[in-house]
């Protein structure tokens, strides 16, 4: 992780990439397609939302959500009604849960984030029964992020140091197909399969874009925030002129996340 990725406060992701996060869970748990009464493991956890999804459409026995941010955490225990899901402050390459105790593992939006992926999804491995379901999926940030590659694009434009932070270039070897596919058999699963995800962002007007990044939480808001308040102002404007903002100031875009699951032996 670097300097600007900031995981701190659950209302202020919210807005930002937990609203989408939502659209692809639901399309993640119809492709698992797993039965009822599992038991789950949600690592990476964030502000719950896989975990509400799973509540909610999976019928779960239970599901256990783990993350390394104690705000995203008291988030996730806030907002999210029942006794089936529990939640605990945890770090995903190093889990501490007792081996083959659930029936699937699942991840959203973290793996790319982590200094050794590999760790995580041996360790979501581990956790699981034999012929249980290690899944998760990442965004395509190179190709398929629109609302990220409208703002980097301008703030490496307008700022070249700001390259390295843009996570088009900082995650190309893992948020990918093959690159996916790869971690998972490194691992040891079995009958792996990759899927796309895509959904649409839509936002009804800019502030409606812009607003989310002022909130600190995550790689492109937490650099927009470290820049001075000119500076700022100056790559919202190139930002407003670079948007496709139809005549009623709504704001079109796309996403889309590569999704990924194998099976435990």
């Amino acid at each position: 992780m670097i300097e600007t990725d900031v995981w701190a406060a659950g209302n202020l992701y919210e807005p930002y990439m937990g609203r989408w996060s939502r659209k692809v869970a639901a399309r993640f748990v119809h492709w698992l397609g797993l039965d009822p009464e599992l038991k789950w493991l949600d690592v990476g956890c964030g502000t719950g939302a896989l975990t509400q999804t799973l509540l909610g459409q999976a019928r779960p026995a239970s599901v256990l959500g783990i993350d390394a941010s104690a705000g995203f955490v008291a988030h996730a225990r806030a907002h999210t009604a029942g006794a089936r899901a529990s939640f605990e402050v945890g770090d995903a390459q190093a889990l501490a849960v007792e081996p083959g105790s659930f029936d699937a593992a699942v991840s959203a939006l973290m793996l790319n984030f982590l200094p050794d992926p590999g760790r995580a999804v041996a360790g979501m491995a581990r956790a699981v029964k034999p012929g249980g379901t290690v899944a998760a999926y990442v965004w395509d940030y190179a190709g398929g992020m629109g609302l990220m590659r409208y703002f980097w694009k301008e703030a490496v434009e307008l700022d070249a140091a700001a390259a390295p932070l843009d996570e088009g270039r900082r995650f190309p070897s893992l948020c990918a197909p093959a690159p996916l596919e790869a971690l998972f058999a490194g691992a040891g699963l079995d009958r792996i399969e990759v899927q796309a995800i895509e959904i649409e962002t839509p936002f009804k007007d800019f502030d409606d874009y812009w607003t989310p990044f002022l909130g600190g939480q995550g790689s492109a808001p937490g650099y927009a925030m470290s820049l001075s308040e000119e500076h700022r102002d100056r790559l919202r404007e190139r930002i407003r002129r670079a948007l496709p903002v139809r005549d009623d100031g709504g704001i079109a875009l796309d996403a889309r996340a590569w999704a990924v699951r194998g099976l435990a032996v």
